[in-house]
C-alpha cells in the first residue's frame, strides 16, 4: 500500500496515547502503511481560564481537527468519543468506535478519602456540569471548584494543595498508566458517566474508502451499539458535551442493551432518571425512547434553565 495515512489529533499527552494506539491498530491490519501524526490546537485547548460550558461547548475539541480533514491536511481524526457532537460536518462520518475502556469517573483525593467520606465543605475540582450535578445532589455541603487543563496539570493542581479531592475519567488514568492514583472509581450509581466516555473514535471523510475499509477492520460491535443508544439519547435531548446529561448503556445476554440516562440541574437539586432496555438491534430507537421519557418528566424544563444561565 503506497499511500501514506494522516492521523488528526490533539497534543496532549492522552490524545497523543490514544492516536498512536489506533495508530498501532492500524498497523496490525495493513501491515507495511506508513501512518505519521498531524498535531493540530482545537478550542478548547486553547482555552483554558474560562469554564467549558461558558464558551460553546459543542465541538470545542473537534472543530479544527474537521477542518483539517475535510481541506484534506489528515485523512482520520481520533477522538475521545465523549467530546464528539452528535452532528458531522458535510462530508465527514464516524467510521468506527472501537472497544471502550472503563467508563466510570474516578475520585482522586490527597486524604485518600472516597468521596462519601470527603470532609464537610471539601474542595473538589471538576470541569463538567454533568459530574458537579450529581456530586452536589449526594453532597450538598461539598465546594465544587472549576478544573481545566490536561491530566497532567489537574493531578498537579490537586497535589499542590488547591483542591481536597478531583474528579476524572477511570479511562484516562488507566491508558496513561497512573491508575494507581485512583482513591475510587466511582459507581454509576454514585455517577453516571458521561455519553460515550472512555470510547474512542475515528472520524474521516465519507468518500474516502481505503480509510473507511480499514477503520471498519477496528470496529468494536459492542461499544458501537452502547455508544449509539447513548449518542442518540443526547440527539432527542439536543444537548451538547458540557451539560448535565449523562447515559451509560451495557449489554446482557448477548443481544440484550440496557441504557441508564439523567439530566439535572446545575446546583444537583433536581435530576430526572430513566431506564430503558431492548434488543440490540434497536440501540438507537431504545436512546430516542428513553429521551422522550425525560422529556415528559421535565427534562426540557431543566436544560432550557442551564441553557439560559450559560
Amino acid at each position: 500500500m503506497e499511500r501514506k495515512l494522516i492521523i488528526g489529533t490533539r497534543g496532549s499527552k492522552l490524545a497523543l496515547w490514544q492516536a498512536n494506539w489506533v495508530k498501532s491498530e492500524i498497523e496490525k491490519v495493513k501491515p507495511g502503511i506508513e501512518i505519521e501524526l498531524n498535531t493540530i490546537k482545537t478550542t478548547g485547548d486553547k482555552i483554558l481560564d474560562v469554564p467549558l460550558s461558558k464558551v460553546g461547548g459543542k465541538g470545542l475539541f473537534v472543530k479544527e481537527i474537521e477542518e483539517a480533514l475535510i481541506s484534506t491536511e489528515c485523512d482520520l481524526a481520533v477522538h475521545s468519543m465523549k467530546d464528539v457532537p452528535v452532528d458531522f460536518p458535510v462530508g465527514l462520518h464516524l467510521a468506527a468506535i472501537l472497544k471502550r475502556e472503563a467508563p466510570e469517573d474516578a475520585l482522586i483525593s490527597r486524604s485518600g478519602q472516597k468521596f462519601m467520606d470527603l470532609s464537610n465543605g471539601a474542595k473538589v475540582g471538576t470541569s463538567s456540569l454533568r459530574r458537579a450535578c450529581q456530586l452536589l445532589s449526594l453532597r450538598p455541603d461539598i465546594e465544587i471548584h472549576q478544573l481545566r487543563g490536561n491530566l497532567d496539570t489537574r493531578i498537579r493542581k490537586l497535589d499542590e494543595g488547591q483542591f481536597d479531592a478531583i474528579i476524572v475519567a477511570c479511562a484516562g488514568l488507566n491508558r496513561l498508566d497512573l491508575s494507581a492514583r485512583i482513591t475510587e472509581a466511582l459507581a454509576p450509581t454514585l455517577c453516571l458517566p458521561a455519553i460515550g466516555q472512555g470510547a474512542v473514535g475515528i472520524e474521516c471523510r465519507t468518500e474516502d474508502s481505503l480509510v473507511n475499509q480499514i477503520a471498519a477492520l477496528l470496529n468494536h460491535r459492542e461499544t458501537e451499539l452502547c455508544v449509539s443508544a447513548e449518542r442518540a439519547l443526547l440527539r432527542k435531548l439536543q444537548g451538547g458535551c458540557q451539560v448535565p446529561i449523562a447515559a451509560h448503556a451495557t449489554l446482557y445476554e448477548n443481544e440484550l442493551l440496557r441504557l441508564y440516562a439523567l439530566v439535572g440541574s446545575v446546583t444537583g437539586d433536581r435530576i430526572i432518571r430513566g431506564v430503558r432496555e431492548g434488543r440490540t438491534v434497536d440501540a438507537e430507537a431504545i436512546g430516542v425512547s428513553l429521551a422522550n421519557e425525560l422529556l415528559k418528566k421535565g427534562a426540557k424544563e431543566i436544560l432550557d434553565e442551564v441553557y439560559e444561565k450559560l
